[in-house]
């Protein structure tokens, strides 16, 4: 006799990208399979499911975290940024536009990553030096740049030069 196995969901609302979201999850899905699944925000990556590589990295509460590291249900009444909820009115944001034309990145799979976790250094940090951003960004992994055009860009988010900062 076979057994069916009963899976119990737990309520989850939370604030996405500053709207208001519902859903149930297994007590075991991460916040990265929720983010993509449920509320269909594709734009947080999947890449190593270890915490390893940054490419799931959102915002909670401001605060960078690998979604794929955290259990959806301890995002419950919390405030979720992803990729998605930067744009302004449907255009990049100038983080975005600084990435893009200093060529920060060639594939894009770790692009939102990156850009989140910028996000939470621009936000603490609003003018870092470039050992700054090289150290907030040594958790994140691109297997595409050398990491150059990426710092550079997020230094001319910063207003700041390169040369300035040594």
């Amino acid at each position: 006799m076979s057994q069916s196995r009963v899976t119990d969901t737990i309520p989850i609302r939370l604030t996405a990208n500053g709207i208001s979201r519902e859903g149930a999850a297994e007590a075991c899905k991460t916040l990265a399979d929720f983010l993509r699944e449920d509320l269909g925000l594709t734009g947080t990556h999947l890449g190593c499911e270890h915490g390893v590589c940054g490419a799931c990295t959102v915002l909670l509460d401001g605060e960078p975290v690998r979604s794929c590291l955290m259990l959806a249900v301890q995002a419950r009444g919390a405030t979720i940024t992803t990729i998605e909820g930067l744009a302004l009115d449907g255009a990049m944001n100038p983080l975005q536009e600084a990435l893009r034309d200093s060529h920060a990145f060639q594939c894009g799979f770790c692009t939102p990553g990156f850009v989140m976790q910028i996000t939470a250094l621009l936000s603490e940090n609003p003018a870092p030096t470039e050992p700054e951003v090289r150290e907030a960004l040594s958790g994140n992994l691109c297997r595409c740049t050398g990491y150059e055009t990426i710092v550079n860009g997020a230094l001319a988010a910063a207003g700041v030069t390169k040369e300035a900062t040594r």
